[in-house]
């Protein structure tokens, strides 16, 4: 049976996910993406010596989803916002759609 790995990246954290059914993979992105929005809250770092990198400009977790017809994810911002992208070493961002999240919109691109 084909699967499909989700992989969380929280900081130096990794935990990973096997499902046998893409919208029970999609769904876990989601829920892992909506646990990582609600624990980011970055500060601004650098600034003297280095360029300063403010948190909308840090990913500070990932959420991927990788199988036979879906390779992408989600980063969380260190300001809580999110960004759904397709491919792996060659990442696409997904355009959201009016009034559509990151999520419904990683969902309309992947989903099969």
């Amino acid at each position: 049976m084909k699967s499909y790995r989700v992989t969380v990246r929280a900081g130096p954290k990794v935990a990973r996910e096997r499902y046998d059914d893409p919208n029970q993979a999609l769904a876990a992105v989601e829920r892992h993406g909506l646990e990582l929005e609600r624990t980011a809250g970055s500060r601004a770092v650098g600034g003297k010596l280095l360029r300063r990198f403010e948190p909308v400009q840090q990913v500070v977790g990932r959420v991927e989803v990788s199988g036979p017809s879906a390779q992408g994810g989600v980063d969380v911002r260190g300001d809580g916002s999110t960004e759904a992208f397709t491919g792996k070493l060659r990442r696409t961002l997904v355009e959201q759609r009016n009034g559509e999240s990151a999520y419904a919109a990683l969902r309309r691109v992947l989903a099969p």
